[in-house]
């Protein structure tokens, strides 16, 4: 059975765990069509178009 041979101090083991924290940004790309930033690979939220085609209708107010 696997028995460690010591204490892990407190540092030691923060350490090793120190990158878990970082998150990336979102990236973010252009509409082609209004030009608002929107998720790469989704409808954009403002105008509802995609790949330059109408997907759905946003109304406009």
């Amino acid at each position: 059975m696997a028995v460690p041979k010591g204490k892990v101090s407190r540092a030691r083991r923060d350490k090793r765990r120190s990158s878990v924290w970082k998150l990336q940004a979102p990236t973010l790309s252009r509409c082609t069509q209004c030009g608002e930033l929107k998720l790469p690979h989704r409808v954009c939220s403002n105008c509802g178009f995609y790949k330059g085609k109408e997907v759905i209708k946003v109304n406009a107010e």
